[in-house]
């Protein structure tokens, strides 16, 4: 079974650095989507860049969101911080209560087009899913395991680093890796403010009712969800 999803893992990498970085070898199938006559491969801007540009936006969201949701999750879990879990659950649904469009659409009057709306849209809707697997997580490891710990004299702040965020890992881990699945597909909407990403390639393609474009970029943002999660899955294991 492992070393079935390891061979799908790699022929996914394979597939997708070969439309990245040699569109053209795809053109013969890429061409049966569109009319005659219409462009095949997306040139405006290089895929390969604007592949980077999606996972630097989608990594800098998720790095801040993983940050914030795991230290609201610790603090909502310890003994002072319980009455904050209606406050910090509230931050935290935010992001799913409001779509990104419309966080795209509050953001871009007051910071501008670009990278940041898309950034404040992702960090939002990334916050859930890590902050409740953290909670769930931390509130779930045996109490015998926490109770030896402090039987042996450790600190809480010892108990947490080298007992329970070790046993919680697991699922935090799966938090992380849903939140940045979901943000690899909602990033492409960043290019409807001028964020440079695989979105651009997906509207381009919806403008000029070319379906060649709207393949190459639906692809590339599946494939590159395909490859973080059976990463994340392998780094769990």
């Amino acid at each position: 079974m492992r070393r079935g999803r390891a061979i799908g893992l790699l022929i996914a990498a394979v597939l997708f650095l070969a439309l990245a970085l040699q569109p053209q070898l795809f053109a013969p199938l890429l061409a049966l989507l569109n009319d005659p006559g219409q462009q095949i491969i997306y040139d405006r801007q290089p895929l390969a860049m604007l592949v980077l540009w999606h996972v630097a936006v989608v990594a800098a969201a998720e790095t801040a969101a993983v940050i914030t949701a795991v230290a609201l999750g610790i603090l909502v879990t310890r003994n002072r911080g319980g009455d904050l879990m209606t406050l910090a659950r509230t931050i935290s649904n935010l992001g799913q209560t409001f779509p990104p469009i419309a966080v795209l659409a509050v953001t871009v009057p007051i910071v501008g087009f670009g990278f940041e709306p898309t950034f404040i849209a992702l960090y939002a809707y990334g916050l859930l899913p890590v902050f409740e697997n953290t909670v769930a997580g931390l509130r779930g490891l045996p109490p015998a395991t926490l109770e030896a710990a402090r039987g042996m004299g450790m600190s809480k702040p010892a108990i947490l680093r080298q007992v329970e965020l070790p046993l919680a890992a697991p699922v935090i881990l799966a938090g992380i890796r849903i939140s940045t699945i979901i943000n690899i597909g909602t990033a492409t909407i960043g290019s409807t403010v001028g964020a440079k990403g695989l979105g651009e390639v997906i509207i381009a393609g919806l403008q000029a009712g070319n379906q060649a474009f709207i393949a190459q970029g639906a692809i590339l943002v599946a494939l590159l969800a395909i490859i973080v999660d059976g990463a994340f899955r392998l780094f769990e294991r």
